[in-house]
């Protein structure tokens, strides 16, 4: 289903996030990892978009998703989730994540995009009118505004090598 205009901003996120994961991921496979420099790439995407994204959702999104029947069993398993990763992004703020974290970081993390997409975003597109939509839109563009307008760069320390 081709995700509602008053979703995109949120899914733009995902992406942003998806993206971390993929980078991790790879680095983590090749045993390339500067853990310092990965958990401070981890803080600042939680500073920079991650806090205000969850803090959206939880005052915008999930709300509106709970009135809904078939979506709202969802929505506990979501927050149980942010609780979760919020535990992860403190811990690498703190410096406290070992290698054998990341990894869990990565599927943690990516699995609850893609439960959000598939599920979330899909269940309130069937559910709810276009008006409905766009009313969330309005008031998920106003929870984001704090989002850093630029564009973080990934951490030169993280890159891994490409394969050639």
């Amino acid at each position: 289903m081709l995700r509602d205009k008053s979703l995109v901003p949120l899914s733009h996120q995902h992406q942003h996030a998806l993206a971390l994961c993929v980078r991790l991921d790879r680095a983590i496979q090749v045993g390339e990892v500067d853990l310092e420099a990965w958990q401070a790439e981890i803080q600042q995407i939680f500073e920079q978009e991650v806090r205000i994204h969850f803090a959206a959702e939880e005052k915008v999104l999930f709300p509106v998703a709970e009135r809904i029947p078939d979506v709202k069993p969802l929505v506990e398993d979501l927050l149980a989730e942010h609780a979760a990763l919020q535990d992860l992004f403190a811990r690498s703020a703190a410096r406290g994540l070992q290698r054998e974290d990341l990894s869990s970081f990565v599927e943690t993390l990516s699995q609850h995009i893609r439960k959000e997409e598939r599920q979330l975003f899909e269940g309130l597109q069937k559910a709810m009118n276009p008006s409905e939509l766009a009313v969330v839109g309005k008031a998920l563009d106003e929870a984001l505004r704090a989002v850093t307008k630029t564009c973080a760069l990934p951490n030169p320390a993280t890159r891994t090598p490409s394969r050639s």
